[in-house]
């Protein structure tokens, strides 16, 4: 794939091209979640709702300045390692950095970009956290479940605890990206409104507060289980 010089890996409305595509493109998000703390990964497979929440976290994950890159099928499929190194690390500049450095025909095509990438997260949101929330339920029942059996096997437990990590940290990696983008997007609508002042300003403030609502709205507690040899995240 990537000796296709020239090629771009998107085709319509930026979506992976369907030749590349694969039920299992996103399936590394929640073991790399768990591999950026030191936590276990399960060696079990994944579960229809469990595949459908990695490959609902992908795009909040992803920065929103990557989706049109003629390489975005490397991040896709998990090659692209910059993503991992960049769980849960915060820089706001990044954004906007990325969003002057683009040659639009007039400023308002800033403020477009700017307001399309926020509508695009809000879109987003309800359906992740939907199936957030399943996987969560669905978790506590497996944890029921587990504590019932008296032939657990020590390694069908620690399968069923990482799987229950992986889970929780894919959520926790998606809550914590939200939070970013929304200072990424405030700090780019900030510093735009003073480099390039347009009226969009005011609809791109009124995006990103809805955006801001959706988040609020749609928080989970996600509680890893304790691993004896390495931390789990506890985030919302």
């Amino acid at each position: 794939m990537l000796a296709l010089s020239g090629c771009s890996g998107l085709g319509d409305y930026g979506r992976l091209h369907p030749d590349l595509d694969s039920d299992f493109i996103h399936d590394w998000v929640g073991r790399d979640a768990a591999r950026s703390v030191g936590a276990p990964v399960s060696n079990y497979y994944l579960t229809e709702d469990e595949r459908t929440l990695r490959d609902l976290a992908f795009p909040l994950i992803e920065p929103p300045y990557d989706r049109q890159r003629w390489d975005a099928v490397i991040s896709e499929y998990g090659i692209d390692r910059h993503i991992v190194y960049g769980l849960f690390v915060e820089n706001p500049t990044l954004y906007f950095a990325h969003l002057e450095a683009v040659d639009f025909r007039s400023s308002a095509g800033r403020y477009n970009r700017l307001i399309d990438d926020i509508r695009n997260d809000i879109v987003r949101i309800e359906p992740f956290f939907m199936t957030a929330r399943r996987v969560v339920d669905l978790d506590r029942r497996r944890e029921a479940s587990a504590a019932h059996i008296a032939d657990l096997t020590p390694a069908e437990r620690a399968n069923a605890d990482a799987r229950v990590g992986e889970n929780s940290l894919t959520i926790a990696w998606v809550s914590n990206s939200l939070r970013e983008r929304c200072a990424s997007y405030r700090y780019a609508l900030e510093h735009l409104s003073v480099a390039e002042p347009e009226p969009a300003a005011a609809e791109a403030d009124r995006a990103l507060t809805l955006l801001q609502q959706e988040i609020a709205a749609n928080r989970v507690v996600v509680v890893g289980p304790n691993f004896a040899a390495a931390p789990v995240a506890v985030a919302q």
